[in-house]
């Protein structure tokens, strides 16, 4: 599917802000997230869909995930919820993550939306691409290549690594790596683009992007100068409202966790969107509450307040 072809879903209002922020940087008190999910309405069940971004909210800093935090998605699974997975990362990426947690079947969300994946174990690699949302790159790419000719270029080969201008920091991209020249590498449409310029902070690309003013293109920046380019209109809510469509899941029983710029939009569609500690100002006012830091598990009392309900 292309950018050109692909329709959005219907915009949903978010609901009002719940007020029931944890505290600032420490774990928050026991009647927190019980509280929270009661005001919502939101219990464990067939009926819901819990989606949940992995780095910063299901994975500490450092890419551990905690015995409590899979013990706690394990739970709500085993209660009929559908726990829908929604990451930046590519499906090389997001994979691993879903097996470690026990996720082998349902739907999953890589590529901030561009891409659907439905998990099935009797599938021969456990998973298919289901829906993707393709654009072309050059515009964008070239605009910003003009003001930074130092910047990284990668593009995900769809489900089987990375092709990339240069050497990314280690750990940064998962699968296989091949390094092209730019022409080769923007000569065909693609799901997701991503920019990495390792010598530079945060705000030089956020400087960088306004200077190169893009448009006809949706785009997120990451904690260090990272920047990820996708389809315009295609988000990770995108793709969760109409996996919540698939499924027949009312729009009042859904939430959503995350901690970055990219989760902004699935905050503010989700029914109760619950920001972590560590998001920055712009994305926890997206969110219903706020939990605590992701290092204080702070995702673990909000899941598993659906299975108190």
């Amino acid at each position: 599917m292309s950018a050109a072809e692909y329709e959005a879903p219907q915009e949903i209002d978010p609901t009002e802000h719940l007020g029931l922020d944890a505290p600032e940087g420490s774990e928050p008190p026991p009647s927190f997230a019980p509280a929270l999910t009661a005001r919502a309405g939101i219990t464990a069940g067939g009926d819901a869909m819990v989606c949940l971004d992995i780095d910063g909210t299901l994975l500490g800093h450092d890419g551990s995930l905690s015995t409590e935090v899979r013990d706690a998605v394990a739970a709500l699974r085993a209660s009929g919820t559908h726990v829908v997975l929604a990451t930046g990362r590519g499906t090389p990426g997001l994979l691993p993550v879903a097996r470690e947690l026990g996720i082998t079947s349902g739907w999953a969300v890589g590529s901030n939306g561009a891409v659907t994946l439905r998990l099935d174990p009797d599938l021969p690699d456990g998973f298919e691409v289901h829906d993707v949302v393709t654009f072309d790159p050059a515009p964008a790419v070239r605009m910003l290549l003009a003001e930074a000719p130092d910047v990284l270029v990668a593009v995900e080969h769809l489900g089987r690594g990375f092709r990339v201008t240069g050497r990314f920091p280690d750990g940064e991209l998962t699968g296989p790596l091949e390094v092209v020249g730019i022409d080769e590498l923007l000569a065909e449409p693609v799901a997701r683009v991503t920019l990495r310029a390792p010598g530079r902070s945060t705000q030089d690309f956020v400087d960088l992007v306004q200077r190169a003013g893009m448009h006809g293109v949706t785009y997120a920046i990451g904690w260090t100068a990272w920047l990820d380019i996708t389809p315009d209109g295609v988000s990770k809510a995108s793709a969760l409202e109409r996996i919540r469509e698939r499924l027949g899941v009312a729009t009042s029983r859904t939430l959503a966790a995350g901690d970055g710029q990219n989760d902004r939009e699935m905050l503010r569609w989700a029914a109760l969107g619950v920001a972590m500690g560590n998001a920055d100002d712009g994305t926890a006012a997206c969110a219903d509450a706020v939990t605590a830091r992701v290092e204080h598990d702070g995702v673990v009392p909000v899941l598993r307040s659906l299975l108190r309900g």
